[in-house]
């Protein structure tokens, strides 16, 4: 199902400002990476067709959000053993960067002259971290360039067991039709790491969710009101059948609620919080939007962090951004 919306725009404003996104909520092929990027690179051409400008992919979209560490009690344990068949499975579908996969979504992003914004688990091959997984979104410009990766600061409660700690070295916004930046999840709490983006001067960020429930809902509705800019929530789809059979026996599957483990509710939020698209959750969708940037030109009136409001003569602030091994880019 797709559906276009425009927002209520407080007033009309010359065309050259519009920005049109969508979200693509829809489930990867889990843990089949190749698939996956098949499903996403036709999901962006779809996009495109809909005339919009970035299209994005939720939480580790590629190959899929490992909501099996929170179905059973036994996923947790030390030496679970199938929880490590899983793990293995997971690593050996995720990504490195640079690599055949982001090529691929590199190429469709340049073909089709799109930003792709994605959600990833990334795997390191060589050099310092071997071995390690990391949360990470991937920022491809319209001409195909990756010009940014960010890698989650700090997984959260058993995402622990999966994903390494990130770096500061993705906290910054690239420039291509808007200046555009993303946080993951549980990141949208961390004051800094909010205010590190505010300073790069996001007009369009991508808040990347599991399901983006009520909390999240909050979440992304204070960043824009926060940032003064347009706010991207993207939740993510993952149907029951998903959870990886080595967990049925322990009814994982039959303990689960309707037909969605992960339901959505992607949202497109305006930087007066008001909802331009409100949630969408339990079913798959391109949702598509027009953003009306000149809005943001409003809005910093009466909020900007980053500018008349900052008072650098009271607070300092600064991000230690480090230069990454080649083998950790």
């Amino acid at each position: 199902m797709t559906k276009s919306r425009k927002p209520a725009r407080p007033e009309s404003v010359a065309k050259d400002r519009n920005f049109r996104v969508a979200i693509a909520q829809f489930a990867p092929v889990y843990l089949e990476k190749a698939a996956s990027v098949a499903k996403a690179v036709r999901l962006v051409r779809e996009a495109k067709k809909r005339g919009a400008q970035l299209v994005a992919f939720g939480e580790t979209w590629l190959p899929g959000y490992p909501a099996w560490l929170d179905v059973s009690p036994k996923v947790a344990f030390w030496d679970h053993a199938p929880t490590k068949r899983v793990f293995a499975r997971l690593r050996e579908n995720s990504v490195t960067v640079p690599g055949p996969e982001i090529l691929a979504l590199q190429k469709a992003a340049r073909d089709l002259g799109i930003n792709v914004v994605i959600g990833v688990n990334e795997r390191v091959d060589a050099g310092p971290g071997n071995g390690t997984l990391y949360n990470s979104i991937l920022t491809i410009t319209s001409e195909g360039e990756l010009a940014n990766h960010h890698r989650k600061l700090v997984p959260t409660f058993t995402e622990r067991m999966v994903w390494g700690s990130g770096d500061g070295g993705g906290l910054t916004t690239i420039e291509s039709g808007a200046r555009i930046g993303g946080l993951i999840c549980w990141e949208h709490w961390m004051p800094l790491a909010r205010m590190a983006l505010h300073n790069a001067g996001e007009q369009v960020h991508v808040a990347l969710w599991p399901t983006a429930h009520e909390l999240h809902q909050l979440c992304s509705r204070h960043y824009a009101f926060e940032g003064r800019c347009f706010v991207l929530a993207v939740g993510l789809m993952m149907p029951i059948s998903d959870i990886p059979e080595e967990f049925h026996s322990e009814d994982t599957v039959t303990n689960q609620a309707g037909k969605w483990v992960e339901r959505g509710g992607s949202a497109i939020i305006a930087p007066d919080t008001r909802y331009v698209v409100e949630p969408v959750y339990d079913r798959e969708e391109l949702i598509v939007a027009d953003l009306d940037l000149s809005e943001i030109d409003q809005a910093v009136m009466t909020l900007d962090v980053s500018g008349h409001y900052a008072r650098p003569d009271v607070f300092q602030f600064s991000v230690n951004r480090p230069k990454r091994d080649q083998s950790c880019q």
